[in-house]
């Protein structure tokens, strides 16, 4: 089965996501890197609540930024967010920002599977296979 692909997922930076110089603040990325790992999660067919609903979180216990530009105030912007690591307990997302062709930051998410009592567990084999054929880096 060919894995899905889809367009990245785009933002208009808002005036709120900015400082006084109209920059956005690097505590948005975090939160552009959720909006883009949900729209992946539902391109493959498991949003978040389906996976939760099975008995399991993705906790986050990772998180990285590299900013190389700056954004700015009603630039938009294209978040691409792939699986680069997919293991029984364990999963990366990698990110990029890009405003054009211009690359502004890249990010890593890394999350650890637990059950609702917030126990690591392994997941099952029917979600690893479909994550695992997520297009990577």
């Amino acid at each position: 089965m060919t894995p899905p692909r889809w367009a990245p997922t785009v933002i208009r930076v808002r005036y709120a996501e900015t400082d006084a110089m109209g920059v956005v603040h690097h505590a948005t990325y975090p939160v552009w890197f959720e909006v883009a790992r949900t729209d992946l999660m539902h391109a493959l067919g498991l949003p978040y609540r389906e996976v939760e609903a099975r008995g399991y979180y993705l906790m986050l216990s990772g998180l990285n930024v590299e900013y190389r530009r700056a954004a700015r105030y009603d630039n938009e912007l294209h978040i691409t967010a792939r699986l680069s690591s997919v293991r029984s307990r364990t999963l990366t997302f990698t990110y990029e920002v890009h405003r054009g062709d211009e690359l502004l930051a890249t990010g890593e998410t890394r999350h650890i599977a637990t059950d609702h009592t917030y126990r690591p567990a392994r997941l099952p084999d029917d979600l690893l296979t479909l994550m695992a054929g997520a297009p990577s880096t």
